[in-house]
């Protein structure tokens, strides 16, 4: 007796049309498997390490908080939100150092009031002070991820050269302080890696 089932033909690729459709699935299953595998990629942190983080950006942000609410100069703006996040959840990233904190911040602020005073808050001004602050960063090496909301945030409202100083220099400034006070108190703890 034979087998009278019909063979399965490998599907031949005839139209140019096809090849593409068939390269292109194999480049998104290949994008996909990179998706699916990122959670071994973040970092792990334990009880302790959540704890103090909670603990020191409550103490950080709620002094600027305090000092703006009872002082007449604002010490506390969005972006320091973000940096109390790396200096507090990462202390020991490079880019939660004492120098790439307040040089970063500085710089970016900088950079916006200086745009906003020759071009005014055009759209394409927003674009240029993010990008002149990265590359300003890399240059001085004070590279520091929320200084780039600060070059924005200035652009975005029509900031004076009083951005500079406060909020952002001060602000800077006690946040820094704040986190060496909080991680040199905590046993075990060191901040920062380096001053410069």
């Amino acid at each position: 007796m034979t087998n009278t089932l019909p063979r399965r033909k490998k599907h031949l690729i005839h139209t140019p049309r096809q090849k593409r459709q068939l390269i292109l699935r194999r480049l998104f299953r290949k994008y996909l498997s990179k998706i699916h595998g990122s959670r071994i990629h973040q970092p792990k942190f334990s009880f302790k390490q959540i704890l103090f983080s909670f603990l020191g950006s409550l103490f950080g942000i709620g002094t600027l908080a305090y000092i703006t609410a009872t002082s007449n100069h604002p010490f506390i703006a969005a972006p320091l939100g973000a940096t109390a996040v790396l200096v507090f959840g990462v202390p020991e990233s490079p880019l939660a150092q004492p120098r790439n904190v307040i040089g970063g911040n500085f710089l970016g602020a900088l950079v916006s009031v200086f745009l906003v005073h020759l071009f005014g808050p055009q759209p394409w001004v927003m674009a240029l002070a993010v990008a002149i602050a990265i590359k300003l960063m890399q240059l001085t090496k004070t590279v520091h991820p929320p200084a780039g909301a600060v070059a924005l945030l200035g652009v975005l409202t029509q900031a004076d050269w009083n951005y500079v100083l406060t909020p952002i220099l001060a602000g800077s400034i006690t946040i820094v302080l704040c986190t060496f006070f909080f991680h040199n108190m905590v046993p075990g703890k060191n901040y920062p890696l380096h001053w410069l």
